[in-house]
């Protein structure tokens, strides 16, 4: 068993591979929690959505908590069924005619991204007794980054309120149409989300009284430290009371928020105008919104540069000459071998990761409640073999 006597102690435990994705149970389960008093509180349902966190070894806990899980795929959609096995709904870009033939029989909830889909496959979606939405933009913009803005001018994402006038106006019938979805936070707060409610009246009010559940998406990050839970639950259930829906959330980052780091060790120590550590991680394979956001991850017991007294520049250990993480400092001169945590990094960074230049993908552990790690994967020359053909 390890020992929880502190952060960084616990992760350098030998019984912990390097590299490896931890999940801190505790943590987890006291974000679900939160969760829960949430859902109590402001009568809306959470479900997870897989595209952020779909670790399926914790799901037996997830379950107790969360309502089910939505799916950006075919794929994610059947994980949702086999491993939770509670409610599935479904939102994409865009379906083929082999994914809505899969799709009728997993899930419960779908969602169109345009008119020309539903109107596509709605007749096909309503015989298997499948409840249908459509993704709406309310052309109202919150996420900081441009990457992340489903509202962002030009999107592709959702139908704006002119083109469902339109449709009506040409004798378009939304009979069948059961929900609206609307999804244009990122790790936003309450108040964002009150702001998105109140664009959401000001476009879609006469649409909204039709329908019988609402989708706000994800981008909730109530498990945030600081985030203002009770203005978040008085805002959902004003919103759901006013219009009699059911209110659906389905956040991905405020599931595993702060749940656990990727721990990795420093294989070597080069210089060039500086010196620079090389880890067993790499940046582009295993934490890409570092460079794709980007983003600074948090190190334990690192700070910035020249703050502490000796600073290295990290990097990754692929051949891509931007495989840089950023530059840290330490209290000591970095060792061959020393152990670097990067905290957070459960949320939408396990599910990107890839195979790039074969270098060792991280193992995925759980350090449970009572202070034991379980090894619950760990990657193989198979593994990435298998990728290809």
């Amino acid at each position: 068993m390890i020992q929880a006597a502190g952060k960084a102690s616990v992760f350098n435990s030998q019984e912990i591979p390097s590299p490896c994705y931890v999940c801190e149970e505790s943590k987890l389960e006291a974000n679900l929690q939160l969760m829960q008093r949430v859902q109590n509180e402001s009568g809306a349902e959470i479900i997870l959505a897989l595209k952020g966190f779909s670790m399926w070894s914790t799901f037996g806990l997830v379950k107790q908590y969360l309502q089910g899980c939505t799916a950006s795929s075919v794929w994610e959609a059947k994980l949702a069924r086999q491993e939770m096995n509670k409610e599935v709904h479904a939102y994409a870009p865009a379906y083929k005619q082999q994914d809505i033939d899969e799709l009728v029989k997993l899930v419960e909830h779908i969602s169109f991204n345009s008119l020309g889909q539903w109107q596509r496959y709605k007749d096909q979606v309503a015989a298997a007794g499948v409840s249908m939405g459509l993704r709406v933009n309310p052309e109202h913009q919150e996420a900081d980054t441009e990457l992340y803005d489903p509202s962002a001018p030009g999107s592709r994402l959702g139908v704006r309120a002119s083109e469902l006038e339109a449709f009506e106006a040409a004798g378009g019938d939304l009979s069948g149409i059961d929900g609206l979805h609307i999804h244009n936070l990122c790790e936003c707060d309450s108040y964002a989300t009150e702001r998105t409610i109140k664009a959401i009246e000001k476009k879609f009010a006469k649409w909204l009284p039709k329908m019988s559940w609402i989708n706000l998406g994800g981008g909730h990050l109530m498990t945030k430290a600081g985030y203002d839970v009770e203005h978040l639950i008085s805002s959902l259930k004003t919103f759901r009371e006013k219009y009699h829906v059911q209110l659906i959330l389905e956040p991905g980052s405020a599931v595993a928020w702060q749940t656990g780091p990727l721990v990795s060790e420093v294989v070597d120590i080069v210089e060039n105008n500086g010196k620079i550590a090389i880890l067993d991680i790499s940046a582009t394979a295993h934490m890409p919104d570092v460079l794709e956001m980007p983003y600074r991850p948090a190190i334990t017991n690192a700070g910035l540069p020249n703050q502490k007294a000796f600073t290295y520049k990290l990097g990754g250990n692929s051949c891509l000459a931007g495989d840089v993480i950023g530059e840290y400092s330490f209290d000591r001169e970095l060792r061959i071998g020393d152990r670097i945590i990067f905290e957070d990094m459960i949320h939408y960074t396990m599910v990107k990761t890839t195979f790039f230049n074969g270098v060792q993908h991280p193992a995925i552990g759980i350090l449970k409640k009572d202070g034991s790690f379980q090894l619950v994967r760990s990657f193989t020359y198979e593994d990435f073999r298998n990728r290809l053909s």
